[in-house]
C-alpha cells in the first residue's frame, strides 16, 4: 500500500521548505529530479501487489531528511531515468547522507539509473554519486556500443534459467560485488554487496517494466514472470537477504 500523506499545513509552517516524508512504512521510493515517472509507477506497481508499504519522497524531501529519518526506513530505493540529472538534483551532503545511512543499516535498491548513481562521480563531478562502490564508477551495458537504447537482453540469474529482460540505457556491474545475473555478453547485470551493516543490490535491467514498454520488442518471457523477479529482488533488497550469487 502506498502511504498517502498531505504536504499543506507542512508548507505553511516551513514556508518554501519541503518536510520530510512519512515514516510509517518499509520503503522510501524516490520520485525526485531526474526519476523516470514510468519506472516510479512500475516499481510502485511492484510493491503494490507484493504488500509492501512505502512512501515517496522528491529531491528537495530527501535533501531536507536527516541520518536518522533516513534509517526508520529498511529499504532506499532509485529507480531508473536519467542518473546526472538525479545527482544534480540533490544538495551536495545528500550523497554522503544517504552513504553514512547505508553503512549504518539502511538498504539500497538502485535500477538502472539508480545503479549508475550508487557508483562514484567522474573527477569533474559531472553528477553527484553517492558511491556505495569504494570508488568504482559502471560503464553501459555492451548493446550501447551497438547503437541501442533499449531492447530485450536475455540475462542469466546464478542458479536459474535465462530470461528475456527489458533494458534501457543501463549499465553493466563489473569490477564490484557479488554477481546474481549476466548479460548474455558475460557481464553483470545484477549485483550485490554488503556496504556497512547496509545490503546494496544493483541491476542494470528493469524486470518491473509493464508490457506497454515492450512495444516493438521481442521477448520470450512474460512481463508478469519479469514482475515476479523484480518483486524477488525488492524483498531480498528490503530484507538484506542475498540471492544466489557467484
Amino acid at each position: 500500500m502506498r502511504v498517502v500523506f498531505s504536504l499543506g499545513m507542512a508548507f505553511l509552517a516551513l514556508g518554501s521548505c519541503s518536510p520530510a516524508p512519512p515514516k510509517s512504512a518499509s520503503v522510501l521510493l524516490f520520485d525526485g529530479a531526474g526519476a523516470s515517472p514510468g519506472d516510479v509507477a512500475a516499481i510502485e506497481a511492484v510493491l503494490a501487489a507484493s504488500g509492501i508499504g512505502y512512501a515517496t519522497a522528491n529531491s528537495r524531501q530527501l535533501d531536507a531528511m536527516g541520518e536518522a529519518d533516513l534509517k526508520t526506513y529498511r529499504l532506499l530505493i532509485v529507480p531508473g531515468g536519467n542518473f546526472v540529472r538525479m545527482g544534480q538534483g540533490l544538495a551536495p551532503a545528500t550523497p554522503v547522507k544517504i552513504r553514512r545511512s547505508v553503512s549504518g543499516g539502511l538498504n539500497y535498491l538502485g535500477v538502472c539509473a539508480g545503479a549508475f548513481l550508487a557508483g562514484d562521480s567522474p573527477i569533474n563531478r559531472l553528477y553527484n554519486g553517492i558511491n556505495l562502490t569504494g570508488g568504482v564508477r559502471f560503464p553501459f551495458y555492451s548493446a550501447e556500443n551497438r547503437g541501442l537504447h533499449k531492447s530485450a537482453v536475455k540475462v542469466t540469474p546464478v542458479g536459474s534459467a535465462a530470461a528475456d529482460q527489458y533494458w534501457e540505457d543501463g549499465p553493466q556491474l563489473s569490477n564490484w560485488g557479488s554477481v546474481v545475473a549476466r548479460y548474455e555478453d558475460g557481464t553483470p547485470a545484477v549485483a550485490e554487496a554488503k556496504v556497512g551493516d547496509g545490503f546494496v543490490l544493483l541491476t542494470g535491467i528493469h524486470p518491473e517494466a509493464p508490457e506497454n514498454w515492450r512495444q516493438g520488442l521481442s521477448f520470450s518471457t512474460s512481463a508478469s514472470a519479469n514482475a515476479a523477479y523484480a518483486a524477488q529482488l525488492i524483498k531480498s533488497a528490503l530484507n538484506g537477504a542475498p540471492l544466489p550469487h557467484e
